[in-house]
């Protein structure tokens, strides 16, 4: 049975969504700390995602036919990051079976496993044995980004505080009430775009390791309920503001389908290895054809993205949609499935 969702279209696109490759440890743009350690938040149940997530974790869903979370590893050891923690929950034995006895991009990755999830705060407490006394990063599993986090590392290091949050300006999603000092004054719950020094979290944040201290262990616990504890308190976190970078979303279906087609690789129509295209079938807009794809005759794909092993039966048109497997033999416009 084909689990299927659809939206309507808006037609608005972003900026190209970077997609940044590995580069050699040597050339690290963070030579000054040997051994930042870094966190990706990876344990959530992928819901807003549905149906992409009903058989793979959010994590491993393909951007161009790259993992997601390759993608945000590289982007972590562009900038220094030399050893990993990631945290595991919905369907964890495939996201542990990925990293089995490798090293992605150089980088050690240990993966640990929430057999009942902790929530971003509970989740970064049950890595508190892997830090050592240096700050450390943890980043959200579901954005693609190219914003310069050995320079956020070393703002957090300039302006003390336990931790610091890594904001932007990115209207819808403004929130966070900046005061002067760059320091976090409030964290509404409601967004409030149209506000005067509210932003956004992009989704990274430094922390010390004494904040561990403030999340009590073995339970649910959201990050940012810590934090408002905290600044009620009248303890200092950090607002390190960004601007010029590149930055998306990826955990709605229309936010993964925008991501996949502004890249560079959907622009040249990337079609994976071993693909069947009938001399009669169509690619056109923008569009990624994952491994082992087959386009029967008079099959048509426009600004999609098909998943491995996908076959489109003759004559079916496929509009602005995501399909993840199985064969396709009735059109689908704005529809994942």
């Amino acid at each position: 049975m084909l689990l299927s969702y659809a939206w309507t279209a808006t037609g608005n696109r972003q900026e190209s969504v970077p997609l940044i490759h590995p580069r050699r440890a040597a050339e690290s743009t963070n030579p000054g700390n040997e051994n930042m350690k870094a966190m990706i938040l990876a344990a959530g149940f992928g819901t807003r995602l549905w149906p992409l997530t009903a058989s793979v974790p959010k994590p491993l869903v393909p951007v161009a036919n790259v993992p997601l979370i390759d993608r945000i590893i590289s982007h972590l050891a562009v900038f220094g990051v030399k050893s990993l923690v990631i945290n595991a929950h919905h369907r964890h034995r495939q996201l542990t079976e990925h990293f089995a006895g490798v090293q992605v991009f150089g980088l050690p990755v240990e993966v640990r496993v929430e057999e009942e999830i902790l929530g971003t705060g509970g989740g970064i407490k049950n890595t508190e044995d892997f830090w050592d006394d240096e700050a450390f990063v943890a980043v959200n599993g579901d954005i693609l980004t190219n914003i310069d986090i050995a320079s956020a590392v070393e703002w957090h290091r300039s302006h003390g505080g336990l931790a610091t949050l890594v904001l932007h300006d990115y209207g819808q999603f403004n929130k966070i009430v900046v005061d002067g000092e760059s320091m976090v004054r409030r964290i509404p719950t409601n967004y409030d775009p149209g506000r005067k020094g509210v932003f956004a979290f992009t989704g990274i944040q430094v922390l010390e390791p004494a904040l561990l201290q403030y999340i009590a262990p073995g339970c649910y616990s959201n990050i940012m309920d810590c934090y408002r504890r905290l600044i009620a308190q009248g303890i200092k976190i950090g607002a390190c503001l960004v601007s010029g970078h590149r930055w998306c979303d990826v955990g709605t279906v229309p936010a993964y389908l925008r991501a996949n087609l502004e890249t560079s690789e959907a622009e040249r129509r990337l079609v994976g290895k071993d693909c069947t295209i009938a001399s009669g079938a169509r690619i056109e807009g923008r569009a990624i054809l994952g491994n082992g794809v087959v386009l029967e005759e008079g099959a048509r794909v426009a600004d999609s993205v098909i998943w491995d092993g996908v076959t489109v039966c003759e004559g079916v048109s496929i509009t602005g949609s995501v399909v993840t497997s199985g064969r396709v033999a009735s059109d689908l416009r704005n529809q994942a499935v």
